[in-house]
């Protein structure tokens, strides 16, 4: 991408010619250009500013929670606790710090609940996540739509038929899926030839 001071420079002169694209990095980033008049919309919405508006400090706290412990910090720590744990309970540093006698049955339970607890906030987690790429599919999908109409009015602008060109993109499609299916062991067909087309 061109620094700030080439896309002012391209965007600065005697009568200013002011490209919509570069206005609206120089805009963003904070750059004055003299004489632009022009203002453009951004209509694609970012999907971490949607996700961020909608986290509360309970989300945080469980990602908080479940990045720990889904980290080797937490496997160290754990193991740690269960050798200390179990060489407290087996007398090893004098019989009047037992206080969880072999089968150990209250570390057993302090593991349950600890099971318990962390499953539930993975789950959480994994439901936020589902609903974010629930999200990033919806905007994905606008995004495409958008991208699709733009194409086609350019295209026509351009004296191009959408028709034809759709044509052009089925049997590519169509090539590409026989070409994969044909790496996966079904008999391989010729990948698609624009000039063929």
């Amino acid at each position: 991408m061109p620094s700030d001071a080439t896309l002012l420079r391209m965007t600065t002169n005697v009568e200013p010619q002011i490209c919509p694209t570069c206005h609206q990095v120089l805009t963003a980033r904070g750059v004055v250009v003299p004489g632009a008049k022009e203002s453009v919309t951004v209509h694609a919405r970012n999907e971490a500013h949607l996700v961020a508006a909608f986290r509360t400090a309970q989300d945080a706290a469980t990602d908080r929670i479940t990045g720990f412990a889904g980290s080797l910090s937490f496997v160290y720590l754990h193991a740690a606790w269960f050798v200390v744990w179990i060489l407290l309970n087996a007398g090893l540093a004098g019989a009047g710090l037992i206080f969880d006698a072999f089968p150990y049955g209250l570390l057993t339970m302090v593991v349950s609940l600890e099971a318990i607890f962390l499953s539930t906030f993975v789950m959480v987690s994994q439901n936020r996540q589902a609903a974010r790429a629930d999200l990033r599919s919806e905007l994905d999908f606008e995004t495409n739509l958008r991208s699709e109409i733009w194409s086609i009015h350019i295209g026509r602008q351009l004296g191009l038929d959408p028709t034809e060109i759709e044509q052009h993109v089925q049997r590519a499609v169509q090539a590409n899926k026989a070409q994969i299916a044909g790496s996966a062991g079904v008999d391989a067909q010729p990948a698609f030839d624009p000039a063929a087309a």
